[in-house]
């Protein structure tokens, strides 16, 4: 996996890298596939805003979270990821499961 942290109007400290770093971790336990992550953290006057573009083998996902706090911003971003990595990965495997036509019939 390759990791890109990269800061717009503020300076990436290497306390917040590892905080990122570390909360990425979770996404990458529930799918394997990941190719590339690229993080923005910006500051827009009072608000602090987190995005992340994740490269899957398949699809892209992009999340963004605005707090007042830098932390606060990057837990609500890898939430909504961590939920959409779910999702993705939920719909591979329905799509690669054969459902049978007697499943969905009542048969008495």
């Amino acid at each position: 996996m390759n990791l890109q942290i990269s800061g717009h109007h503020l300076e990436v400290t290497p306390a917040i890298r590892d905080y990122v770093t570390g909360k990425l971790e979770r996404v990458t336990r529930h799918f394997d596939n990941v190719i590339d992550v690229n993080v923005i953290l910006s500051v827009e006057k009072l608000k602090q805003k987190a995005e992340v573009t994740v490269h899957l083998s398949g699809k892209d996902i992009f999340v963004e979270a605005i707090e007042e706090d830098l932390y606060a911003a990057i837990d609500t971003l890898v939430d909504k990821l961590d939920r959409q990595v779910q999702k993705y990965k939920q719909k591979l495997q329905d799509h690669h499961r054969g459902s049978k036509i007697s499943d969905h019939i009542d048969v008495e």
